[in-house]
């Protein structure tokens, strides 16, 4: 389960005069500005659900992630996820979790994709009966035999994610999160991405929380939306809460509309 609750996080930034002016002062008297960028945030996630979080680019999302992942620590406030705090107890959490960052790959570059997958199973400590049956259920979920002997640096992007999304799974994760995972992919990768976090979502009952601007991967794979801007948080729910409050139209519409009164 993902508590979060009152979640914000601050950064210090120096705002500098144009000019040489501006450049000796700033060495002597700096103008430090505070930037809040995830502002008390309050949103749970039952176990296995798949939560979208949704938001326009600069809304605090990528921030928040790295606070419910224990790469950042929070200013204010918490997440408890799997009864852990992320930033407090980080080795023992990181095998609690599966993360996928977008297009920066976890798989080492000039190994063969199975030498990767033995090298996590060292790395995460997990048993050979379990990392045999992990790599063949992953085999049929992924559909990993026609690129589990190539170097990962030959495979497509599509084939790279669907690794990345096995490898983060790799050791059992409760929570699984999923930062653009269907990026820069055409139609059909990205039909194979969904289906694989389906299978995964269902077979195992893997938590899943989501971020994307693609809101197919919302309509298709979420259970919840938490939509953020401006680092607050402005809706929690599902698609048809969001629909009912915001009115008719497609997911991609409406929250067109909600982004653009934001902004005004």
């Amino acid at each position: 389960m993902v508590v979060v609750e009152n979640l914000s996080k601050t950064f210090k930034k120096e705002e500098k005069e144009k000019g040489l002016r501006g450049s000796l002062k700033s060495l002597f008297s700096p103008n430090i500005k505070e930037v809040k960028a995830v502002d008390g945030i309050n949103f749970s996630v039952e176990e296995g659900q798949i939560l979208g979080f949704i938001g326009p680019n600069g809304a605090g999302k990528s921030t928040a992630i790295k606070m419910m992942t224990g790469i950042l620590t929070p200013s204010a406030g918490r997440c408890i996820i799997n009864g852990y705090i992320p930033y407090k107890n980080r080795r023992q959490y990181v095998k609690e979790i599966g993360v996928v960052f977008g297009q920066r790959t976890q798989l080492w570059w000039d190994l063969p994709l199975c030498e990767t997958f033995e090298v996590l199973k060292e790395i995460y400590e997990i048993e050979e009966s379990v990392y045999k049956r992990n790599i063949e259920m992953f085999n049929e979920i992924f559909q990993l035999e026609e690129i589990f002997y190539k170097p990962v640096r030959t495979l497509s992007l599509g084939q790279r994610m669907r690794a990345d999304i096995a490898a983060a799974m790799i050791h059992n994760p409760k929570v699984l999160f999923l930062d653009e995972p269907t990026i820069g992919l055409d139609v059909v990768m990205k039909d194979n991405v969904r289906n694989a976090v389906k299978k995964i979502n269902q077979n195992l009952g893997t938590t899943v929380v989501l971020t994307t601007h693609d809101m197919s991967d919302i309509e298709l794979l979420a259970d919840k939306i938490v939509m953020i801007d401006h680092g607050k948080m402005i809706f929690e729910g599902d698609t048809l809460e969001l629909k009912e409050i915001y009115g008719d139209g497609t997911l991609e519409e409406i929250v067109k509309k909600i982004y653009c009164r934001g902004n005004q």
